[in-house]
């Protein structure tokens, strides 16, 4: 692939598709401090104590620090740049895990995973903003790529830790695994740069690109505080809350859920319980719907792929609801719930690229991201606490499931027609395009 050059510099610029993979090496080293959050809830209940409830606080706490940090992080993105934004990350995220291992105290841990969610936040802003920016032209499949990897980065993992939270303890499991993501994470992040101001892939015409698709992009650059005073971004803020609310809570109760149906400790296939297999198919089916859905977005269009997927996960978690006692079907329609839920991560930046341009990408898809952490309230310690008032999943099943029908309603009858009155507007002038780059 040939290397780039800019307007203003005569300077190779890095490969677009190098960028790509580092941060997607970003995103997978730092996916565990999430998506393996499930397997250390039973052992810490049961070596502490403590309440259900309380230490899904810890979950939703995480979550909160990692996205309403999001948009002051984008700023120091812009004004540091990406390397070390991400290096400070990949440090806060393995002091997140060592500290948690070494924690006694149930505050200790919320401290912790505070700790951990600052860096995860600086992350994965930086990673999907940075795909954003050097992928103009492919926005859904660069963001479902780099999104995917937070989603399957478990993937590999989480046999070795299930295993050493067996053997040796949670505790261990929480060190020797911090040490080895933030070690990576440092790596990827010093290959991390964005493009310069103005750059253009070779050849690509955004304005000609929008025609082509049926004026599916408008050219227009919306300024952070502009996008927030406009009715299409609080419908999808409210839109990404519910869908949100609903993968985050087979996220962060998956080990219960299992636990209270008594599918945790059956054994399977390849030695593995019901419960480490969901999650292992859960967290291949969660990378690969980011870049799948993406690619289906970039063809059909954002609001009709949000249709669809938002239905199929309402349709899996009633069926998961109703058979969750078989651990062959518990372990299918958990996977199949999170390939119709991880999608959001990929669709809603695309999204936001659409809506409002790329010169504030970041920015503007780091403020859309905090309905992330609103959403980890209902999904984690709200949740856990209304099933322990009434000692049943049934009805947070059917409410997961209502809001998914809801929302993928207001894609097809609301968001849909609201965008199209901005994806039109293409008379915007353009600033004039880098040569070169790698396709």
């Amino acid at each position: 692939m040939s290397v780039a050059a800019t307007t203003t510099s005569t300077k190779p610029l890095p490969n677009r598709w190098i960028q790509l993979l580092m941060g997607v090496l970003a995103m997978a080293s730092i996916a565990n401090l999430q998506y393996a959050w499930t397997l250390f809830v039973n052992p810490m209940q049961k070596q502490w104590n403590w309440d259900l409830a309380a230490i899904q606080g810890v979950f939703a706490m995480f979550i909160l620090a990692e996205t309403w940090l999001v948009p002051f992080e984008a700023y120091l993105i812009d004004r540091f740049g990406n390397r070390t934004i991400v290096t400070i990350g990949a440090i806060l995220i393995g002091i997140s895990w060592v500290g948690s291992g070494l924690a006694t105290t149930l505050q200790t841990l919320y401290v912790c995973y505070v700790i951990g969610g600052v860096g995860a936040g600086a992350v994965y802003g930086a990673s999907v903003g940075n795909a954003l920016k050097w992928f103009p032209d492919h926005r859904g499949l660069a963001a479902g790529c780099t999104a995917g990897a937070y989603g399957a980065g478990t993937a590999l993992t989480v046999w070795p830790i299930q295993n050493m939270i067996d053997s040796s303890g949670y505790q261990q499991a929480f060190i020797v695994f911090g040490i080895i993501q933030g070690v990576v994470c440092l790596i990827a992040a010093q290959f991390m740069v964005a493009p310069p101001k103005g750059w253009l892939p070779a050849g690509w015409d955004p304005k000609a690109e929008a025609i082509k698709r049926g004026l599916r992009q408008t050219l227009r650059d919306v300024s952070p505080i502009g996008m927030v005073k406009t009715a299409e971004f609080w419908l999808l803020y409210a839109m990404f809350v519910m869908v949100a609310a609903s993968g985050l809570m087979a996220t962060a109760q998956v080990a219960p859920i299992a636990k209270f149906y008594g599918v945790d400790k059956i054994q399977l296939a390849f030695g593995m319980t019901a419960l480490v297999m969901a999650v292992e198919v859960d967290r291949v089916l969660n990378g690969v719907t980011r870049p799948f859905w993406g690619w289906v977005s970039d063809h059909i269009g954002r609001e009709n792929t949000m249709a669809i997927a938002f239905s199929l996960q309402g349709v899996f978690i009633f069926l998961w609801m109703n058979l969750t006692a078989n651990p062959i079907a518990f372990v299918v329609l958990t996977g199949l719930v999170f390939f119709s839920c991880g999608e959001i991560f990929s669709l809603f930046p695309a999204t936001v690229g659409d809506l409002f341009g790329s010169k504030y990408a970041t920015t503007n898809y780091g403020i859309l991201y905090t309905a992330k952490g609103v959403a980890s309230i209902f999904a984690g310690p709200l949740a856990a606490a209304l099933f322990v008032a009434m000692n049943s999943w049934t009805l947070i099943f059917v409410i997961a499931m209502a809001v998914n029908f809801i929302t993928a309603a207001l894609a097809f009858w609301v968001l849909k027609p609201l965008t199209q009155k901005y994806v039109r507007v293409v008379e915007v002038p353009q600033a004039a395009p880098a040569t070169g780059g790698s396709k």
